[in-house]
Formats: structure tokens, C-alpha cells, sequence
């Protein structure tokens, strides 16, 4: 049965999946979401249902996926330091970011990326619960009805 949720995705919409309970990857969605003037984003924690549906139908397991994960719905889905270009490539004027960082070896990219989000908790801190959007941004955030 097909995913729930690509009932609810607007054509054109990408989703970004990330770790509802870190404060760096909250304060990224929130950077995300100020710079999206397109409204080409939409959102969902990486502990929630919809999440761990939308990497089920990748063939990714969710219990071992921490990363960040941009998914650009029917083309394909990227982790990790790629998925953080990606993201910067669909944002109006930060595609300097991937032209300038895309040249590092993703080896080299994915380490520095690995090393903060293995400390991310202990230098930015955690929430006990996900993020919980205003009416006004509840609708960038990804739902099961």
C-alpha cells in the first residue's frame, strides 16, 4: 500500500526528515523555514510515524538512521552532508554552499558532519519531546489525519 502521506504532499513539495528532539536540527528547520520563500519544504521528525514510513519505502531502516534525510519525492534521497547541499541547492542564493562544498569529498564531508551529530546532545542539547509547530507553521509539517 502506497504511503499516506503522498496523498497530503503537494506536487513540488520536498520533505526534509530530521531529529525532532536535538536542538541543532530544530534550529536548522527553523533556519529552513525562514529562508523558504518558495514554500518548497516540508517537514516531519525523524520519530514519527510518517518518517519511519518514508524510509521503510527507501529500504532504509529507521531504528539506525540519526542523520538528517532530504527527500525530493519520485527523484531521490540523500543523508547526511548530501543531504545538507541539497537542501542549501534548494534554497534562493545559498547555492554558492553545494558549488563550494560539493568539491569536498563526500568521505571527508561525512565525517566532519558524523563527528557533530555524535555530539550534537552533549554541545547543543535535547529536548524530551519533539517540536510542536504554531497554527502558522503546522502546515509545513508532515501529518497523519
Amino acid at each position: 500500500m502506497p504511503y499516506l502521506c503522498k496523498m497530503q504532499l503537494e506536487s513540488g513539495k520536498k520533505i526534509i526528515l530530521f531529529d525532532g528532539v536535538c536542538n541543532l536540527c530544530n534550529g536548522a528547520v527553523q533556519w529552513v523555514i525562514e529562508r523558504d520563500k518558495d514554500d518548497v519544504f516540508r517537514f516531519a521528525p525523524l520519530q514519527s510515524a510518517i518518517a519511519e514510513d518514508l524510509l521503510k519505502e527507501r529500504g532504509v531502516d529507521a531504528a539506525t538512521m540519526d542523520s538528517i534525510i532530504f527527500i525530493d519525492p519520485g527523484v531521490a534521497y540523500f543523508i547526511k552532508s548530501d543531504a545538507a547541499l541539497e537542501i542549501a541547492r534548494n534554497i534562493k542564493g545559498y547555492g554558492w554552499l553545494p558549488a563550494i562544498f560539493g568539491r569536498t569529498p563526500r568521505s571527508v564531508r561525512d565525517s566532519i558532519y558524523d563527528l557533530i551529530a555524535k555530539n550534537r546532545y552533549r554541545l547543543f542539547g535535547k529536548k524530551d519531546q519533539c517540536m510542536i509547530p504554531n497554527a502558522e507553521l503546522s502546515a509545513k509539517f508532515l501529518q497523519t489525519s
